[in-house]
């Protein structure tokens, strides 16, 4: 026992001696590690490379207000901006004298805007909520700036839905207009294309043959059929169907004559909408087809006179189509011109339109493609002008004024465009010397 306890002691004593000498050593390797990671004279002088980001700082910064500053630029025809969307921008559609300009927005609210000045610095609007779970794609005045409808998607499908309001007694003045009741839906339709979305919606003024002046809409799902609506009553006038596996847009001539579609195919079919005496629709009938561009037809507008007919194709061209012929003796519809797009992209590739409209007095053609928007002369297809970022985005409507409206101290035709960067803007129209 008594020999057991000097052999612990001196153990103990052993082990400790080892360790300090670990620690020793330990420290010694720290210390030099902190000796060559930072050396004193490197605390003392701060590197050089230090100062230079603090002198190219006022630098970025001035480059960056360059760059917002750039940005704020306008195009020399864009006007004006309507503001007040909370969302993309679907589609628009100005009232028959023009004074009025119907938006509709992803926030689920569809706006009607005043348009006493385009070049105004403010705007008026009519607020409209929609149904809970309905989204405006589009929408078309109906007889007058008082009543609208409204194409809208929901999870169930497409709907069609009329707003009208009461209009000011003969003594109401301007206080009397500002408090009218909000606008109440006068019809309604649901699943009016099943579960399909309703891409265009487009009103005219029926005055053609025996017509009675009532407004037509048309509406074309994103499937083959389009439907026609009496924009008061809301009842259903007729129904074609493309048979071209995908409609791209579908319109009505100005005299509410003609029905005619751009589809999946090259091909563009056309209906005449035939009036009884009694001014009712007896009948809608497939009278023409448009044959001769090799891809399929993009967009398509007829000219004011509802006697031709423009169309843009992914063929790269422009056509324009005189149809005031007898189809009824097997007359076929005549190209009078044919103009290349004048677009292209970095490599060269022609371009397509995605849209296309033309100017109330038929001299302008407007058309966009993604967020680019150019003026053609429709006589000659020329380029007029060329707006590269005519909104930050796509493009998602566009619209001329049926009539020249008040800008400043001049009346003016005047173009509207709609975007997904929430905006709808006003441009006037580019100079233009048709000799």
């Amino acid at each position: 026992m008594d020999s057991v306890v000097p052999v612990a002691v001196v153990s103990v004593v052993v082990g400790a001696l080892i360790a300090a000498a670990v620690f020793a050593n330990y420290f010694r390797k720290q210390t030099s590690q902190v000796q060559s990671i930072a050396p004193p004279d490197a605390l003392q002088k701060p590197a050089p490379k230090q100062s230079n980001p603090k002198k190219s700082h006022p630098k970025s910064l001035s480059h960056a207000a360059a760059d917002k500053e750039a940005n704020k630029r306008h195009h020399p025809l864009d006007i004006n901006t309507l503001k007040g969307h909370g969302d993309s921008v679907t589609g628009l559609c100005f009232s028959s004298d023009g004074r009025s300009l119907a938006t509709a927005c992803v926030d689920g609210v569809v706006r009607v805007f005043k348009l006493d000045d385009a070049s105004s610095k403010s705007f008026k609007f009519h607020r409209i909520n929609l149904p809970a779970g309905c989204h405006p794609t589009a929408v078309a005045f109906s007889d007058d700036a008082s009543s609208l409808v409204v194409a809208t998607q929901a999870f169930s499908g497409s709907s069609l839905y009329m707003y009208g309001e009461e209009k000011p007694g003969a003594t109401g003045d301007m206080k009397q207009q500002a408090k009218l009741p909000l606008p109440e839906i006068k019809w309604e339709h649901h699943k009016v294309h099943d579960t399909r979305a309703i891409l265009t919606l487009v009103g005219t003024m029926a005055t053609y043959g025996s017509s009675d002046g009532s407004t037509i809409i048309a509406s074309s799902s994103e499937g083959t059929d389009i439907k026609l609506w009496h924009g008061k009553t809301g009842k259903v006038l007729g129904k074609v169907d493309t048979n071209q596996l995908k409609n791209n847009m579908a319109t009505i001539s100005p005299n509410g004559r003609f029905v005619a579609a751009a589809a999946f195919t090259a091909d563009v079919k056309i209906w005449e909408i035939v009036y009884s005496k009694d001014s009712s629709v007896k009948e809608v009938s497939k009278v023409m087809q448009l044959k001769g561009h090799k891809s399929a037809v993009t967009w398509l507008c007829f000219a004011p006179n509802s006697e031709q007919i423009i169309t843009a194709s992914k063929d790269g061209s422009i056509r324009i189509w005189n149809i005031n012929v007898r189809y009824h003796l097997d007359e076929d519809p005549k190209t009078l011109k044919v103009f290349p797009i004048p677009l292209h992209d970095s490599s060269g590739t022609t371009l397509h339109y995605d849209r296309l409209t033309i100017s109330p007095d038929g001299k302008i053609l407007a058309a966009t493609h993604g967020s680019t928007l150019q003026w053609l002369s429709a006589e000659t297809g020329q380029v007029l002008d060329t707006a590269d970022r005519a909104h930050d985005g796509d493009i998602t409507d566009i619209a001329w004024a049926p009539r020249t409206i008040q800008m400043g101290d001049k009346q003016a035709l005047v173009l509207a465009t709609s975007g997904f960067d929430k905006k709808v803007k006003l441009w006037a129209t580019p100079p233009f010397n048709p000799s």
